[in-house]
């Protein structure tokens, strides 16, 4: 891997090198010290998978098959780009050991664990709002493959779903994403290794010809994993849905009160809002609102939409005014909720516990 990434082109800071607990999952790591500031990691765009590369280079065949992709939903229209490096994997895959990529392809993972290697009795073992961004992105990636069985990419994988799964799940961890000077999603084989943290010691960025550049953010000592963040910390069932873990560094979680998604909407409440912190109990302002604002709809509606008024309003003044008329009733409100999810944690426990793991290894 790291021979094929220098015929390229590809440079190091001194010390940067692979590692692996177990062989398969690869990690970069520096032996020496790193500066604020410095390079770590230099790829040219000779060995960089792009979206747009992909797309001029499929040209007809592709923008076919992504018209019939967008008419099987147009939600799919936004992910585009993704669809794009999926079918440039399964491109050099079907050339093997021909393929310039085969060294780096070669060392990938085989098994991912995220939201589309999941079958639906996995999904009804998770939380709500788990269970829904994973089945989506299993939806998407089923979009993805009936739009490419179709015949107008030529692939000769395309009929295997092992392969197919695979080479979806390489472009959906693998990624990252720039807007200029166009919109496009980009794969830096050897930058595409960096393990994820809380607390990234490291960027990632691309200029306009695309090269990748790895820099550190602050002084790195030796021994140290190179990483980046995969997503928002304090928000980390995305991250789940998307790569197959919970970040053992999380200090909040979601509040878990998808029964409550129209009131999410109409309040134009982000679910990454909506957090407790795990260690201290804190429950995050938007939390409050939420819960206040479906008892007063359920009970006052007059007071529902001077409360929802002083939420879009940030009238503070005003919300304080009835979180304090209606303390005890939200915080009821809040316990009971707690209680019932504790309870389905157990139930849900219990009913993955009775799962066939050779039939659903990503049981939670």
């Amino acid at each position: 891997m790291e021979e094929f990434a220098t015929q390229y082109g590809l440079q190091k800071a001194p010390g940067v090198e692979l590692y692996s607990d177990d062989g398969s999952d690869y990690q970069l790591i520096t032996q020496q010290p790193i500066g604020a500031g410095q390079t770590c990691l230099y790829v040219p765009s000779d060995i960089v998978i792009s979206s747009e590369k992909a797309y001029q280079e499929f040209g007809n065949e592709i923008q076919q098959a992504e018209q019939v992709l967008v008419q099987i939903d147009q939600g799919t229209a936004q992910r585009l780009p993704l669809f794009r490096l999926m079918v440039k994997i399964l491109a050099e895959y079907d050339q093997g050991e021909n393929s310039a990529f085969f060294p780096w392809l070669n060392s990938l993972p085989r098994v991912y664990y995220n939201g589309v290697s999941m079958t639906n009795d996995c999904f009804s073992c998770l939380p709500p709002y788990a269970g829904w961004l994973t089945s989506t992105e299993k939806a998407n990636y089923d979009s993805f493959v009936t739009a490419l069985r179709q015949g107008y990419v030529q692939l000769q994988s395309v009929n295997d779903d092992t392969v197919t799964q695979w080479a979806y799940n390489v472009a959906l961890t693998r990624f990252q994403e720039v807007w200029s000077p166009q919109r496009a999603k980009l794969i830096a084989p050897m930058a595409d290794m960096l393990n994820h943290s809380a607390e990234p010691n490291c960027e990632i960025t691309f200029d306009d010809m695309g090269n990748c550049e790895v820099t550190a953010m602050y002084d790195i000592q030796p021994g140290t994993p190179l990483t980046i963040s995969y997503g928002d910390p304090t928000n980390p069932t995305p991250i789940f849905a998307q790569f197959g873990f919970l970040p053992a560094d999380c200090a909040t979680l979601f509040c878990k009160a998808m029964h409550l998604e129209p009131y999410i909407k109409e309040l134009g409440i982000e679910f990454r809002e909506l957090l407790i912190q795990t260690e201290t109990g804190e429950i995050a302002p938007k939390v409050w609102d939420l819960f206040l604002y479906e008892i007063l709809v359920n009970n006052d509606p007059g007071a529902a939409e001077a409360y929802f008024v002083a939420v879009k309003c940030n009238d503070e003044a005003t919300k304080q005014q009835y979180q304090d008329q209606y303390f005890q009733y939200t915080l009821d409100s809040m316990k009971q909720h707690v209680y019932s999810i504790l309870s389905d944690v157990d139930t849900l426990t219990a009913k993955a516990q009775n799962y066939d793991l050779n039939t659903h290894p990503r049981v939670p």
